[in-house]
């Protein structure tokens, strides 16, 4: 199975920027697609950014388009995710999830999450 841990999280002014990072452990990488996920509090979770493992394509939600970025870097088995001109609505418990592969914006569909880090952005 996959292991996901982030990290990265913290708080951080509106306007400003944060880089979280999803740190994969497991058997094999290359068939995966790391999704990103949000999950306010008494909200339902909701996808954010995908990438597949070979790094493209990606996939962004609209509210973070042209703000957030994924990548990843293979060498390091980690997915970032590179959050610019934060506004206090972004405010959530980021997820990093797995799918074994293909690109899906459903939570459900996911194989493997991490435990989730914090990101509160104060305006």
């Amino acid at each position: 199975h996959v292991q996901l841990v982030e990290s990265g999280g913290g708080l951080v002014q509106a306007g400003g920027s944060l880089r979280l990072s999803c740190a994969a452990s497991g058997r094999t990488f290359s068939s995966l697609t790391i999704g990103w996920f949000l999950q306010a509090p008494r909200k339902e979770r909701e996808f954010v950014a995908a990438i597949s493992w070979s790094g493209a394509p990606t996939y962004y939600a609209d509210s973070v388009k042209g703000r957030f970025t994924i990548s990843r870097d293979n060498s390091k088995n980690t997915v970032y995710l590179q959050m610019s001109t934060v506004a206090p609505e972004d405010t959530a418990v980021y997820y990093c999830a797995a799918r074994r592969t293909g690109f899906c914006v459903d939570y459900v569909s996911y194989d493997y999450w991490g435990q989730g880090t914090q990101v509160t952005v104060s305006s």
